[in-house]
């Protein structure tokens, strides 16, 4: 991959929320560090997936890259433009061009609005106009760039995109409670490409869904991927899964990214400890080769993110730590093919 064809750059993004005493006169006595200077690319067209325990910051970095958060330290630029410094108006129209899905498809569609209501309202949001997407796919003609000047064209358009996520575009009048958890989560989809954009942040889309489910989410979010050119951040916790949707994975330790690589080089060689004992921990469909496996069982718990062990924050919960690793914080570099580590004894 060349760097023109990098959509999503984040450099040392840092987002820590501050812990404060007092009801009157508030002051800081520390703060949650949830995500502490992660660096990595995401390329036009890939599914770029997250990994990591729950806590471990996940959900949070992709909220600040979609600029949800604020960051509190570092950059990310997005198509060259840096989101940290823009506001206002001119956040808006970036918004346009990057949306997320939620994990909850019960708490991610108010009850109270039909689904004509939900799906067009990014359209009511950003203005009539809709800005084409820059991807040389072929994209239908209803959900190309025009202006929306009627109330019918809008209805076209969310009966559009319902036919696009595979739902009735008859539903338009009905209310969430009247869908299963899947096909609320299909509902989400459809509003979150109602604006056309290019990339999306997939917040663990599938965890709250009947496993039946998630293989028919999982292949609907790759058939729009390849039909519409988007570009994913894939937030879960089944690594089976990002395995099979995802071109590379960056596994997420209490903040800080600990490895990167392609899926197949990261599962098949995994280099830091962390990193083993996830994949350790992933069922093989094959009894003989799940007998001869060795469960790798980490010792201890997560430290706070308040006060977070100096050096590698693993090193705590390290079978292979050294005193340097309690004393400096590892360097992140390349141990060969774009395999990205951050360990001192990998």
């Amino acid at each position: 991959m060349t760097n023109d064809q990098v959509l999503v750059q984040v450099e040392s993004l840092t987002k820590h929320f501050p812990i404060t005493q007092g009801i009157i006169f508030q002051h800081q006595v520390g703060a949650v560090r949830a995500v502490d200077g992660v660096t990595f690319n995401i390329y036009r067209g890939e599914t770029l997936g997250l990994v990591g325990e729950s806590g471990c910051g996940k959900t949070t970095a992709g909220r600040t890259i979609l600029q949800l958060y604020r960051p509190t330290a570092g950059q990310v630029i997005f198509d060259g433009a840096d989101l940290t410094v823009l506001k206002g108006e001119a956040l808006r129209r970036m918004r346009q061009r990057m949306q997320m899905i939620f994990q909850d498809p019960y708490a991610s569609l108010n009850p109270r609005m039909t689904i004509a209501r939900i799906i067009s309202e990014p359209l009511r949001i950003h203005g009539p106009f809709i800005p084409q997407m820059t991807t040389t796919h072929t994209v239908s003609e209803p959900l190309r760039a025009h202006r929306l000047a009627s109330r019918k064209e809008q209805i076209e358009r969310v009966q559009e995109l319902l036919r696009l996520v595979r739902l009735n575009p008859r539903f338009i009048n009905r209310y969430p409670h009247e869908f299963s958890g899947g096909q609320r989560q299909r509902i989400g989809i459809a509003r979150t490409l109602a604006s056309n954009p290019e990339f999306i942040v997939c917040d663990e889309p599938i965890s709250a869904l009947d496993v039946s489910i998630q293989a028919q989410v999982v292949n609907l979010l790759e058939d729009l991927q390849d039909q519409l050119g988007l570009t994913y951040l894939f937030i879960a916790h089944d690594l089976s899964m990002v395995r099979h949707i995802c071109d590379r994975v960056a596994v997420m330790y209490l903040g800080k990214i600990v490895e990167l690589a392609k899926k197949n080089e990261l599962y098949d060689h995994p280099v830091h400890p962390y990193t083993q004992a996830l994949l350790s921990a992933v069922p093989v469909p094959d009894p003989k080769v799940e007998r001869q496996r060795r469960r790798i069982i980490l010792e201890g718990d997560v430290p706070s993110p308040v006060n977070p062990p100096p050096g590698c924050h693993f090193s705590t919960r390290c079978s292979i730590a050294q005193e340097i690793c309690s004393q400096e914080e590892p360097p992140w570099r390349d141990v060969g093919g774009g395999h990205f580590v951050a360990c001192h004894t990998a």
